[in-house]
């Protein structure tokens, strides 16, 4: 068995200070129990060991053992070959599901991505060497106690996130790697230790291998972290020159206005920041203000003005998600809010019934709720002025949906069809009609009367067909 080493020590002293115990799970000790009762080697590892040394709950519990996929399938009688070429078999017990994987020793990465060949090994050591990070690189189970052969609990401690080894070698490994460093640093609140953050600046281009998918699933991981000002890290790292150049030209971008105290990179980090971790609002408070940098102009006086950006911006959005694969219902919904953001109804009943109806009433609350942090993100200036017209145009929409207000075309009290029994034909005109009197009844809810929207409906043809 793997002889403990001073990082297990430094563990103890953690242990004795925190009062702390790793708890696995039964279905995995059973698994690891299962191996070593086979003569086999086997520790919980990875992103569970650091979980749990953190005190938090992880999220699923990987094993790795010296035993080959073979006899791993021998020993469990529900397997599934989940990537048995890499060495790791599903064990399934129950409807829950392990994965376990060998020992190995990674060939050249030819690809950025995938190593060329893999061999097995019998030394949990030369598999810890492989991982990305220290914190990611200690393995665990009852009887030896934790392996940390690299410090890993050190670098938790000191809030690092630190390669195993050299960072240019796991970074040649996989690119990706990069984006995954100041990923895991806005999830935990740590820093890029100084040697790995400075391989991340000279290896930047290759992120470039990566495909859209993968770079996609790691940005929405750092927007959603408790740290989503770290981007400006991968900013300073030349990460988003590579993924997101548009954002590189947002932090070069100044904002000379009254209306604003910052330039439109650190405004953006900022409104990203005052939102909740919503999947779509984080993207849309990212890419909200992307049209600016093209859309500025400055006037004689030496003010900058950013007239259309919203419209820009939200073509942007487009693009930008496409080519990151976004889903099509994230981008739709991402580009109404962007390009609405700026929108400033008044609080009269009929304004903030007409924005409903144009934003749409299930984004309504996430545009309040953006163009807050918008505000809260600009100068202080107008700040007290902004946000008492947005809390009287909060309170009008509550009110609004108290008193269930026609906002939609499907609450009008006439349908389609009972226009065309009225003497409509199918065609444009139809939907120009219902669309007409959707705006009378947004400026008069006491308007969505059958007989009222039927007169007003013939009287409209009538004016039409002059």
């Amino acid at each position: 068995m793997w002889n403990i080493c001073s990082g297990a020590f430094e563990f103890n002293l953690l242990y004795e200070e925190a009062m702390m115990k790793i708890q696995i799970p039964e279905k995995v000790n059973k698994i690891i129990g299962t191996l070593t009762c086979a003569g086999y080697e086997a520790y919980a590892v990875g992103g569970c060991v650091r979980d749990a040394v953190l005190g938090r709950e992880p999220a699923d519990w990987d094993i790795t053992t010296s035993a080959s996929p073979q006899e791993v399938k021998r020993l469990f009688p529900r397997t599934i070959d989940t990537g048995i070429r890499h060495g790791t078999v599903t064990v399934m017990l129950g409807r829950e599901g392990f994965e376990v994987t060998t020992y190995r020793i990674d060939g050249i990465y030819e690809d950025g991505r995938h190593p060329t060949e893999v061999r097995f090994t019998q030394s949990l050591l030369e598999d810890l060497k492989r991982r990305d990070f220290t914190i990611n690189a200690m393995a665990y189970n009852d009887e030896a106690g934790l392996v940390d052969e690299f410090d890993g609990v050190g670098d938790l401690r000191r809030g690092l996130i630190r390669c195993v080894g050299d960072a240019r070698e796991r970074f040649t490994e996989d690119a990706l790697r990069m984006m995954r460093a100041v990923r895991f640093a806005a999830q935990l609140g740590f820093s890029l230790e100084p040697e790995t953050r400075e391989a991340v600046r000279q290896m930047a281009g290759n992120l470039e291998k990566v495909s859209a998918e993968r770079v996609q699933a790691e940005l929405m991981k750092l927007l959603l972290s408790p740290h989503p000002e770290m981007l400006r890290d991968a900013w300073e790292t030349g990460l988003t020159a590579v993924f997101l150049p548009e954002f590189n030209r947002c932090m070069e971008c100044r904002q000379n206005t009254p209306h604003h105290m910052y330039g439109v990179g650190e405004h953006t980090i900022r409104v990203i920041q005052g939102v909740r971790t919503d999947r779509v609002l984080r993207l849309a408070a990212l890419l909200h203000d992307f049209g600016k940098p093209h859309m500025r102009t400055t006037d004689s006086q030496g003010v900058d003005h950013f007239q259309g950006h919203a419209a820009y911006s939200e073509e942007l959005a487009g693009r930008i998600l496409r080519r990151l694969k976004f889903d099509n219902d994230t981008i739709r919904q991402v580009r109404r809010l962007v390009y609405w953001h700026d929108c400033r109804p008044s609080a009269e009943a009929a304004s903030v019934r007409r924005a409903v109806s144009r934003i749409g009433g299930d984004l309504f609350p996430m545009y309040l709720e953006l163009r807050r942090a918008d505000i809260l993100a600009q100068s202080r200036i107008f700040l007290e002025e902004k946000l008492e017209n947005l809390d009287q145009v909060e309170a009008v929409y509550h009110q609004i949906l108290e008193e269930q207000n026609c906002l939609t075309l499907k609450d009008l009290a006439v349908s389609g069809r009972e226009l065309m029994d009225a003497g409509f034909a199918a065609g444009p005109l139809l939907g120009e009609t219902l669309n007409h009197l959707l705006d009378q009844v947004i400026e008069d809810p006491g308007r969505n009367e059958r007989r009222w929207l039927l007169e007003e409906a013939l009287r409209w043809k009538e004016e039409t067909d002059k």
